[in-house]
């Protein structure tokens, strides 16, 4: 079952958190959890400016009602809570705490956000509860040695970042000397981590190629000054690291202006529903982004097993639905790896045990991943998903090129 609620939590409404506790003899339980249930704690901006990511979180609980009414984990139920942020910091506190403390959930799953699950992660570290495969691709996701409870799962942006920079030089290698680079990005960490290693893909002799780096805040009602500003520094690439409101508005920008840059986009805003198509397709045409989903709008999956039981999946829990948000397909594939943790657990469902599974997944393909990317973790590797291929914008959808990117070995 799901339940969806976003009322705010009151101050002093905090439970205790009940000690861990053997169910039966062969069944061990932490909080969250019992022989019928098992709790997990979500939060999402079903409001406010990043409201478009509330796709995730709707889809998300539509993919747990699939797997109860197939008879759940194990034979138990999963009750999705998730709470309507509106990508606000210090709501994310308080919600979280009421997760935790009076919801009782077994873990935090999918919280969205670099800004908002950084405001949690110490607390969640200390109470050691699971902070899982967060929705957020920042590189301090991927620390074990200081955050043991915390983990990623999508690439992460210093990685994709440079990946974009080495793509530049690749293409324009014979003409350097007339390349010039604008960026855009969120400033928060996540900005912060795709402009850094956009920067350590170029390496420190190219860095003068960078003629603007601009950053916007999430609650500016446009980027269309930050756009004049990195047009006016005489770029011919434009990498746009925006949220999705920010990156519809500045690739609609960039084709007011005449501009006729060569775009890299960030993944986390490569859905054709909620960012190329109010940007337009004609002014999206020839954007570049990093891949490891499969595209929805790409007919080459239409036949493909995976992709079918995801369209059967999409007409009946959310029929309402829009198939080319790119959110829909994310969230079907980060909940199928919670699932296999889930079952991995057994009947030990302790709060360790499900890090210890989390930390044990090796070659693992689950649905709707790219053809030459798996999941893989240990102990010291935090980052389930370090291989992508380049994308480009053709004017209806993506189209693959190249091989597939890996940074496994790093």
């Amino acid at each position: 079952m799901s339940r969806i609620n976003r009322r705010g939590f009151a101050a002093g409404s905090a439970a205790l958190v009940l000690a861990p506790y053997i169910a039966r003899a062969d069944r061990k339980y932490d909080p969250g959890v019992t022989d019928k249930e098992i709790k997990l704690g979500h939060t999402n901006p079903y409001s406010g400016p990043l409201s478009a990511y509330g796709t995730i979180g709707k889809a998300i609980a539509a993919y747990w009602q699939m797997v109860n009414d197939k008879g759940g984990i194990n034979g138990r139920k999963v009750t999705f809570i998730t709470y309507d942020d509106g990508f606000v910091p210090s709501k994310t506190v308080e919600m979280v705490r009421k997760l935790v403390e009076a919801d009782q959930v077994f873990a935090i799953y999918q919280l969205l956000g670099t800004p908002t699950n950084t405001v949690v992660q110490k607390y969640l570290n200390q109470k050691k509860v699971p902070q899982l495969f967060v929705a957020t691709g920042a590189s301090k996701w991927g620390d074990p040695e200081h955050f043991p409870w915390t983990m990623g799962w999508q690439p992460d942006y210093a990685t994709e970042g440079a990946i974009y920079a080495k793509h530049v030089l690749a293409t324009h290698k014979d003409k350097l000397k007339d390349l010039k680079i604008g960026m855009l990005y969120q400033n928060d960490d996540s900005g912060k981590d795709y402009t850094g290693g956009f920067l350590k893909g170029l390496g420190k002799e190219n860095e003068h190629l960078v003629s603007a780096k601009v950053s916007y805040e999430v609650t500016d009602p446009t980027v269309d000054s930050q756009i004049i500003e990195i047009k006016n520094s005489g770029a011919n690439v434009f990498f746009n690291d925006g949220a999705p409101k920010a990156a519809a508005q500045a690739i609609r920008k960039v084709a007011d202006l005449g501009w006729k840059p060569v775009q890299y986009l960030a993944n986390v805003s490569a859905s054709v529903a909620a960012v190329l198509k109010p940007a337009g397709f004609d002014n999206s045409t020839g954007i570049i982004t990093a891949a490891y989903l499969k595209d929805a709008t790409d007919p080459q999956w239409a036949n493909d097993d995976d992709f079918k039981e995801w369209m059967a999946w999409m007409k009946k829990y959310l029929p309402d639905a829009n198939p080319a948000d790119a959110g829909n397909v994310y969230a079907y594939a980060v909940s199928a790896t919670m699932q296999h943790v889930l079952t991995a657990c057994g009947d030990e469902l302790t709060r360790a045990n499900l890090m210890k599974q989390a930390a044990s997944m090796r070659k693992l393909h689950i649905p709707l991943l790219l053809p030459g990317i798996a999941i893989n973790t240990s102990p010291t590797d935090f980052y389930p998903i370090q291989a992508v291929r380049l994308a480009k914008f053709d004017g209806e959808k993506w189209s693959l090129f190249g091989d597939v990117l890996s940074n496994e070995s790093s």
